[in-house]
């Protein structure tokens, strides 16, 4: 740009922002009491705001979930920018500033000062909220985590702002808050937008007795000194930094696991690096845990039990054996400590791989719901729905000879040990397969194959999938995207996915530390990118793992059908060939294997079967509903004769905001029920072409839908209310395969809650209830941000 264009255009916006006009101050009636902001304005907070402004997507990182991300503000800068070129210094709540003065600093601005006289308030907060109250319809679309949001800085921003998108105000997109919650709001603003006081303060980051205790026994056993403690600690803390920790107590609170300056008995000082494996640039730390007290949103509640059966584990698996080598504690060098083959070496193989196993459901779900699984970019590496078994300890090369990960330690390499600084040119050649990481997990795949074959000449058998060893074990996950989210869950639900993994050590390893572990939300294109790429290598390593199992001669054929169009040459190359140890009495050797495994090899005490309403064995049908729903089996019955592929309502309702459904069924005589719809779309594959044309790789005639009991998923895009007369009507609606009329179009979405419906709130409040209700450890908000963007009052 010109010298003179730039002139202009800053001459043009100071000449716009000079014309703009603030919203005048609002007239606030001055409550006659105290307003008590934990016991009265958190709670509205909570219910009608933190559903979109937690976690990194907050729009404008305006945090609501706790006074400390209220006081600290909004910024202009977004967290989540596929375009960055240089790092963002980090933003984390209770991490990278302490005080309101060195968020300032950071370039974060207020959105509860008032500058107005007594009996006046012209916070942007209330601006916003009073906007809507005044302007209460919501019509055109919302979009909260969109780039063209203006994250007011002042008033003559928020004045021009709202001038120009009048139906803007807050809570974004849905219905205003009621009169008495708006008031309540503005009489606290009005005596200066207090938090909790020191006495109230105290008691939220203050352990309770009972998990104190807990905390003072793990606590000694995380810090003590010798390098066998130390070593296990380090592993236990990148593994668990993400973790909400649950005591094996009574009480409802929950804990993080962080690396601090004061050792225990002394106020967390926190070490705040960017990764779980960097530099803490000080010889003395301690591992401590430290409560939260935020709200608890669902998409990162994260939760891992640690009670007495877990710490005579770690001792079980770590501090009993013998290790590889005489212990000793290991440096923070970047290139060895993002290579946990190399950094933690000396830890036998079985010890890490068995408690990786241990924490499965875990370990998959910080890859599923952590920050590198944000947006359409970061979750079309894989398919819309899959399931993942795991390759037996005792079968597993790498566990049974330490000297295969020795031997590749080279080929394990991830491209996470660049930092967040990725290359751009290093990026090109990422693509183009001219680079390291690609040669390196080509070169580790094939010895991997070779030493497989040698050493199992005869193939592998049904005896090496891992089958858990208690009832608590995850043997088996599914695992759903949901466009821009994704869930993962225990077991094998929904109809026979295309595509199944088997994951080893060595692979689960790698998922972990190069998605979740070694990845930053604040790094560069480059960094992003690099570890996307990477992705396509692991999904392809652990669908390989899978066709391991498959008989010979179908394996290219399964290969190809997932990877329809790919223009990718390596595909072969990846191809598996080791021989194949199952005599299968079907043609359809993937639905034979996984029956087997669920029906005859995992325990019964695992709990875990086929999904009575979307699995369709070899010899089902998908029949017409029963004409009248009046039981609990009626209901599941009606539910699978829509589950089939060719609805042209799928079709219709193809939009990424459509892929999560909420169903509530309202029952005269009985508890009303709860179901998620979950929209299944076909890929023809999901190589990284599919990464910027995704849309070209998509086939919306094989559009599945799953319906599962409760609840699935953490960013619902619709809730629909249906009364129990009307549900075989709606069941129609759904199974129709011809295409459908504007009338069919019209009625199915009037059983739909749009986010104009005045009743709206009432409605979520129902769901993300009975969500506590049912599942009271695991259950979080829901958030709001990907609900359906279009505005559609009802006539």
């Amino acid at each position: 740009m010109s010298a003179n264009n730039l002139f202009l255009y800053t001459l043009l916006y100071l000449l716009l922002t000079a014309c703009a006009v603030p919203p005048p101050p609002l007239h606030v009636q001055i409550p006659d009491h105290s307003i008590d902001y934990l016991r009265e304005i958190k709670p509205i907070l909570d219910k009608r705001c933190v559903v979109c402004h937690s976690c990194y997507n907050s729009p404008c990182q305006l945090k609501l979930s706790s006074y400390e991300g209220l006081d600290r503000g909004a910024s202009k800068e977004a967290v989540y920018n596929a375009q960055r070129l240089k790092t963002m210094d980090p933003s984390r709540l209770f991490f990278d500033a302490q005080s309101t003065e060195e968020w300032r600093a950071k370039g974060f601005h207020t959105v509860t000062e008032n500058k107005a006289e007594p009996g006046f308030n012209d916070s942007i907060l209330l601006q916003l909220l009073a906007h809507k109250m005044d302007h209460p319809e919501s019509s055109g679309t919302y979009q909260p985590e969109a780039e063209d949001l203006t994250c007011a800085e002042d008033g003559a921003e928020l004045g021009s702002y709202l001038d120009k998108h009048p139906n803007r105000g807050m809570p974004f997109g849905f219905p205003p808050l009621q009169e008495e919650e708006f008031q309540l709001i503005a009489g606290w603003l009005a005596q200066g937008g207090k938090g909790p006081t020191p006495a109230q303060q105290q008691k939220l980051i203050t352990p309770k007795l009972a998990d104190q205790r807990e905390i003072n026994r793990w606590e000694s056993f995380l810090n003590r000194t010798d390098p066998k403690h130390r070593m296990t600690a380090r592993y236990l803390y990148e593994h668990y930094f993400l973790a909400h920790i649950k005591f094996g107590t009574a009480t409802d609170e929950y804990y993080e696991l962080v690396r601090s300056r004061t050792a225990p008995g002394k106020p967390v000082d926190i070490i705040a690096t960017v990764r779980p494996y960097d530099d803490p640039e000080t010889d003395t730390f301690f591992y401590r845990f430290r409560k939260i007290h935020s709200t608890i949103v669902h998409k990162t509640h994260m939760v891992v039990h640690f009670d007495r059966w877990m710490l005579a584990r770690f001792q079980e698996l770590f501090i009993r054996p013998q290790w590889q080598e005489e212990p000793h504690e290991v440096d923070y060098d970047v290139h060895l400590s993002a290579n946990p083959f190399i950094a933690f070496e000396q830890i036998p193989p079985v010890s890490r791989y068995r408690f990786l196993l241990d924490n499965a459901h875990y370990i998959i779900m910080t890859f599923i719901r952590g920050p590198v699984c944000r947006g359409q970019v970061a979750l079309n590496v894989i398919h819309d729905h899959f399931w993942v078994m795991f390759l037996d300890p005792k079968y597993d090369l790498s566990v049974k000879f330490p000297g295969f990960l020795r031997m590749n330690q080279e080929n394990l390499v991830m491209p996470i040990e660049r930092g967040s600084q990725f290359p751009i040119s290093r990026l090109l050649n990422h693509v183009i397969h001219n680079n390291k990481y690609h040669q390196a997990s080509l070169r580790y795949l094939r010895s991997r194959q070779d030493f497989y074959t040698a050493n199992y000449d005869e193939g592998l058998g049904y005896n090496a999938i891992w089958k858990g060893e208690r009832s608590a074990d995850a043997p088996l996950l599914t695992v759903y995207r949901h466009f821009d989210s994704a869930s993962v869950h225990r077991g094998v639900l929904g109809g026979l996915p295309r595509t199944l993994w088997v994951i080893d050590y060595p692979l689960l390893e790698r998922i972990y530390y190069s998605l979740v572990a070694g990845f930053d939300v604040y790094g560069t294109l480059g960094h992003q990118t690099s570890v996307r790429l990477y992705m396509d290598k692991l999904r392809r390593e652990g669908e390989l793992g899978f066709l391991n199992f498959m008989p010979l001669e179908k394996r290219e054929e399964m290969q190809s059908a997932w990877y329809i169009g790919a223009e990718d040459t390596q595909v072969d190359a990846m191809a598996p060939f080791m021989p194949a140890a199952i005599s299968f009495t079907s043609d359809d050797p993937k639905r034979e294997f996984i029956e087997h495994i669920v029906t005859k090899e995992i325990p019964a005490s695992a709990g875990i079967g086929f999904d009575p309403i979307n699995y369709l064995k070899d010899d089902g049908r998908y029949n017409q509903g029963p004409a009248h729903l009046e039981t609990d089996q009626d209901i599941l019955r009606g539910f699978r004769s829509v589950t089939g592929p060719n609805s042209a309502l799928l079709s219709y309702f193809n939009s990424y905001n459509a892929n999560l459904a909420f169903v509530r069924i309202e029952r005269e005589n009985r508890k009303d029920a709860c179901f998620t719809l979950v929209v299944n779309r076909w890929h023809d594959n999901v190589s990284y072409y599919a990464m910027i044309l995704e849309k070209r790789v998509l086939n919306a005639s094989k559009d599945r839908m799953d319906i599962l009991p409760g609840f699935v998923g953490s960013y619902p895009n619709y809730f629909f209310k249906i009364h129990e007369k009307d549900l075989p009507d709606f069941l129609a609606l759904l199974s129709a395969k011809e295409q459908v009329s504007e009338e069919e179009v019209d009625r199915f979405v009037r059983y739909g809650i749009n986010r104009a419906d005045p009743q709206f709130w009432q409605e979520y409040d129902w769901f993300q209830q009975r969500f506590f209700e049912e599942q009271p450890v695991e259950a979080g908000l829901f958030d709001l941000n990907r609900y359906y963007p279009l505005a559609r009052i009802r006539e």
